[in-house]
Parts: structure tokens; sequence; C-alpha cells
């Protein structure tokens, strides 16, 4: 093999090992129980993976494996120090961080969405972020309220 050949392929997988740091989101991590527990278990995942392939003996693949596991840690790290741990809310007269609202839609859709932080989001799973559009009209809002969502309007069926 030519000296050559083993640069090309060094500086390829350098280029698959110096990945962007994700993105972090200029607003207040507020998070729940929850997903400051997800977060803590989604940090301690990273660092398993992470020494997991150090021990990979070949330098390339090594450092291929490392890759996502480092910047996902990195990243973990810091949602983890500025997380602000919102208590559950302690009334259902009105819509807040960590409310389930049930609402209908103009269209007739009838949606059930907790409102959670940033990095716990999962709409298919029932959950939206609290700087959602949706999220944003329906705070502080009670049961019967009737918002601009977009182009429809939604009204609260529900609070949880």
């Amino acid at each position: 093999m030519s000296v050559a050949f083993t640069k090309e392929e060094s500086a390829e997988t350098a280029s698959e090992t110096l990945l962007p740091d994700r993105p972090i989101s200029p607003h207040p991590n507020l998070v729940t129980e929850a997903g400051l527990l997800a977060l803590q278990t989604q940090l301690q995942q990273a660092r398993e993976a992470y020494e997991a392939a150090q021990a990979i003996e070949d330098v390339n693949e090594k450092r291929r494996q490392s890759a996502v596991p480092l910047r996902d840690t990195r990243y973990l790290t810091e949602r983890l120090r500025t997380a602000q741990l919102v208590p559950n809310p302690t009334s259902t007269e009105t819509v807040a961080f960590g409310s389930t609202v049930t609402f209908s839609r103009t269209d007739g859709r009838v949606q059930t969405y907790r409102i959670v932080g940033e990095d716990e989001a999962d709409p298919k799973a029932g959950s939206i972020s609290f700087v959602a559009p949706v999220a944003r009209s329906l705070m502080g809002k009670a049961v019967g309220d009737v918002v601009g969502a977009g182009a429809q309007e939604i009204e609260i069926l529900s609070i949880g």
C-alpha cells in the first residue's frame, strides 16, 4: 500500500470524525423531571459508547466510532449544566409547562400533547416543546379558550 493512499484515507477519516457540535437552543433549558432523567441517561449512554470505541484497536475505526459519542457528550453535558427543573403544574386551571392539553382543531382533529422541554419533545409520542408555536399559543389559557394556531383555530377541551 502506498503512503499516499494511507494519507488520503486518514484525511478522509479525519473529516468523518470532526463532527460539528450539536446546536444549543437560545431558549431557557426548561426540563421536566422525566426530561432531566432522560438527559442523564443519554449522557451515561454516550460516555459508555465512547469508552467502548476507545477499546477498538484500529485507529481510524476508533476515531469513527468515537465521533458521535464525543459530540453527544459535549452537548448533553452542556444541556445538563443549564437545565432548569420545572416542577409539575399544581393546577389544571390553565395550561402551563408540564401540562397535558387536549384540544380540537377546526378541521375536526382532536389532539393531546404534553408541553415539555426541547430535548424531550417528541410529537409522535405525544409531547411538544414549550417553544413550539402551538404550545406558546396554549400557555396560560383555560378549558374552552379558543386560540389561533397558524391558519387554524384550536379549542382547549381539557388540561391535565
